[in-house]
């Protein structure tokens, strides 16, 4: 049987791909690789891009899109076998894309170019290259790039364990609780748990680490005692601290090889820590200007945070009598508060936030704004949730993207965008390769043959994973390197799915994505406004966490030194910046998948630079609302134009100051967040 990895025809054949398929596609494609790196590096060749991108740029893309596959569905549908297929062809994929990315001999074609022939997206390209060849270690030499190659291997395998013991340690955590125990808890998230527990051949109520689980736990359960329990569980996950057989799962000892390996990295390169690499290749100019913007906006953030917490502190005592709050009562009393604050609960509002319906309200302001049609379209899925579709304008497909929602066993947490495949004009057959994206969320599934219903949280999550997609599949640049998300410094490429976050609190966009569960009735205006009135309930203390995780970051990757303990840091940072203290017991750094397993090292501020950058994009909207208050068609022909059809082909500033006409400001962002 032909393997499906080696298909290129058109859309990964998901629902083919198997284990057994790994290892010898991936062993095939890197072979291919391996013969077109050594045709373009040969004496002879001429030095120019259609060559090198003709014979190398064809074949590594096909060995990227069939690991993209393979990883794709090890993080979506992880299985033993999978497991280990990936984790098999991870050291040979690791040390091509290094020895790749360090080649002196590819290094020095790429700098016998004449920039001066190449188009101006080819020129971006270009340079980025010649940056990321150095950063690479193609100026190495003998055992020093023998080492660098060694790092990074040793890197990729500790990552994707960091990653797995995350998985595994809430995969492997369940209580079933009682009837009394989860008295208060939503009836969908009850219903769910109660069928998860008969699924399982037990009594009560199955309760896990998953989000859709957790966190209503947290917010509504009355039973101070069941509050307690799952928050240790979640907040010891793979860690030393975590009880019963979860010590197994300890990212301890990874964090900090993971550490000193970067440090070591660094060092080779000529940098003095992994934070001054980081920042080469993004808007920042240094981690001090990082680490002062951070210590900035937490001057700017605290007073409030501070207020937030005074205000829980009162209400909890008056009203629930808690005198002494801790840890696993805060989501409890917040809720509490903003139910009698507000007069509204987000369990109330959630009634009208089904999911398909706030599908449809998506698709609707993307197509009104941005001049397109979404449709329905057909792919081979790796399971039976997943939906399909397309992106047109005037009859023309523009891209294609899957849509997971749910969550389930074997999936990794959380929500991300990733490409199955980039926009590009390609020269091996000079056809037009139209981008394909995949989103993926973690919601809970519908229950008693009712629709999924989303928290606003939920929507919002949507609306910003879309954000990304439309950076992926919107772009209008020919050169693959830097069409759509390629090419765009990390600590922009926050900016579009940020922006489109904005629209989950207009009345004129949220209104067509709303009908009750039961009734079909849309979001009553009332419960709408008392819900905008909330919008920045406690942004101070939002804020300040977010600060948190970036300056321990950033600190973490700069001052820190590998060889000591990197708890004492984080608990440094909190002093500093945090306004509520976690117990002693509380290892949140050892499920930071960010920062050890997910590309954001001496990275993560960008969602806080990227939310300036946002928030700045958004007010242009504001400045052009239209009569009927929905956001002008114009000033999104512009944004479309200027930021997402760009993509990576310029630089992020140069696309701001194009759509805004100047360079961001932080103003913008604090009025939104209530600090102004």
């Amino acid at each position: 049987m032909p393997n499906p990895l080696l298909d290129f025809t058109d859309l990964p054949l998901f629902d083919q791909i198997r284990p057994e398929h790994v290892a010898p596609a991936i062993q095939q494609l890197l072979a291919e690789s391996e013969a077109a790196l050594e045709a373009v590096v040969a004496p002879d060749l001429l030095a120019d891009w259609p060559t090198l991108s003709r014979t190398l740029d064809v074949a590594t893309e096909r060995l990227g899109r069939a690991w993209g596959a393979v990883s794709h569905l090890n993080a979506v549908m992880d299985t033993p076998e999978l497991r280990a297929a990936y984790n098999a062809a991870l050291p040979a994929i690791t040390e091509f894309w290094t020895r790749l990315g360090s080649d002196e001999r590819l290094y020095a074609k790429y700098k016998a170019m004449n920039p001066a022939a190449l188009t101006p997206e080819q020129r971006q390209a270009h340079k980025n290259a010649l940056r990321g060849f150095v950063l690479g270690g193609a100026e190495l030499q003998g055992a020093a790039k023998e080492r660098y190659a060694a790092i990074q291997e040793r890197q990729a395998e500790l990552q994707q364990k960091f990653s797995e013991n995350a998985l595994d340690a809430t995969d492997a955590y369940a209580y079933y609780a009682s009837e009394d125990e989860v008295d208060g808890l939503p009836p969908d998230v009850k219903a769910a748990a109660r069928a998860a527990a008969q699924t399982d051949g037990m009594k009560g109520y199955k309760l896990t680490l998953k989000l859709p689980s957790y966190l209503p736990v947290m917010q509504f359960a009355h039973h101070r005692a069941l509050r307690q329990r799952l928050y240790r569980a979640y907040v010891t996950r793979a860690s030393d601290q975590a009880e019963g057989e979860g010590t197994q799962y300890d990212n301890a000892p990874l964090i900090r090889e993971i550490l000193a390996l970067r440090r070591e990295e660094a060092v080779l390169l000529g940098y003095a820590n992994f934070g001054e690499v980081s920042v080469v290749p993004k808007m920042a100019d240094s981690p001090t200007e990082v680490i002062d913007f951070l210590r900035q906006l937490a001057a700017k953030a605290k007073p409030y945070a501070e207020r937030d917490v005074a205000d829980l502190r009162a209400f909890a005592a008056k009203e629930l009598n808690l005198t002494d709050p801790q840890p696993w009562d805060w989501a409890y009393i917040s809720e509490k508060l903003k139910e009698a604050r507000y007069a509204f609960s987000e369990q109330e509002l959630k009634q009208y936030f089904q999911a398909p319906k706030v599908l449809a309200g998506l698709f609707k302001i993307v197509e009104t704004l941005f001049e397109v049609a979404i449709r329905r379209d057909s792919a081979p899925m790796w399971h039976p949730s997943v939906e399909f579709y397309r992106i047109e304008r005037d009859g023309k497909l523009l891209g294609q993207f899957y849509l997971d929602p749910g969550a389930r066993a074997g999936k990794r947490g959380g929500a991300w965008m990733d490409d199955v495949r980039a926009r590009w004009l390609r020269p091996d057959n000079a056809r037009l390769q139209t981008p394909v994206a995949q989103l993926v969320c973690n919601f809970a599934e519908g229950v008693d043959g009712k629709p999924p219903l989303l928290t606003h949280d939920d929507v919002i999550t949507l609306f910003h994973e879309f954000g990304h997609g439309l950076h992926h599949m919107l772009t209008q640049v020919d050169e693959h390197d830097v069409s759509g998300i390629s090419g765009v410094e990390w600590d922009a490429v926050e900016l579009p799915s940020q922006f489109m976050e904005n629209f989950c609190w207009e009345w004129n966009v949220l209104k067509h994505m709303t009908a009750h569960v039961d009734t079909g009735e849309p979001l009553p205006r009332a419960l709408f406004d008392k819900m905008l009135a909330a919008k920045n309930f406690q942004a101070g203390m939002q804020t300040v966490r977010q600060i948190e995780f970036a300056l321990f970051d950033m600190l973490l990757h700069t001052e820190h030194d590998p060889a000591h303990d990197f708890q004492p840091l984080l608990d440094t940072v909190r002093a500093e910046v945090a306004v509520i203290q976690p117990p002693p017991f509380a290892r949140t750094a050892q499920t930071f998948s960010h920062i050890f397993a997910g590309g954001y090292a001496a990275g993560y501020y960008s969602y806080k630079w990227a939310e300036v950058l946002s928030a700045d994009a958004y007010a242009a909207f504001e400045e052009t609302i239209t009569e009927d208050g929905l956001p002008s068609v114009e000033t999104g022909r512009k944004y479309r134009r200027e930021i997402l059809e760009a993509g990576g082909s310029r630089p992020a500033m140069e696309s701001f100051k194009a759509f805004r006409g100047r360079e961001p400001t932080m103003d913008a962002l604090l009025r939104h967040q209530g600090m102004a």
